[in-house]
């Protein structure tokens, strides 16, 4: 099994309304977000996906929340924009790209709001 792990990030706003505390009110992050991704084959080339288009597709993905205020997003109309939440919401618009259907899939996604406090998705193995 191979395994890479990219790093990008974002710049959003956000706000916890259900939060006991300052973060209950509007506030920005400049967001980490680092993809692994997962699979047992390599291409021709010795790679398991070239980093250029794993970056592109997680750029693409990244885009819809950059510079937005994220609790007006259809994503999080129903649940806060939590780094859980942002963290599982990355997973899955990655997941759903034909890229990742075949030998490599979407491992985890870590979301950093911080330097030193993460959030992290990944399914539970079926």
């Amino acid at each position: 099994m191979y395994e890479l792990t990219i790093s990008e990030e974002f710049e959003a706003a956000h706000r916890l309304p259900d939060y006991d505390g300052k973060c209950c009110r509007l506030h920005g992050h400049n967001w980490r977000v680092e993809v692994a991704v997962r699979g047992k084959q390599l291409d021709a080339s010795g790679l398991l996906i070239d980093f250029k288009i794993l970056k592109a597709h997680v750029a693409e993905v990244l885009s819809t929340l950059d510079h937005h205020y994220l609790n007006e997003l259809a994503a999080f109309a129903d649940q806060p924009p939590t780094a859980e939440h942002i963290a599982r919401y990355v997973y899955e618009m990655l997941a759903e790209k034909p890229a990742f259907q075949t030998n490599v899939k979407v491992y985890a996604v870590k979301v950093w709001e911080s330097p030193r406090s993460c959030a992290a998705y990944m399914p539970e193995a079926g």
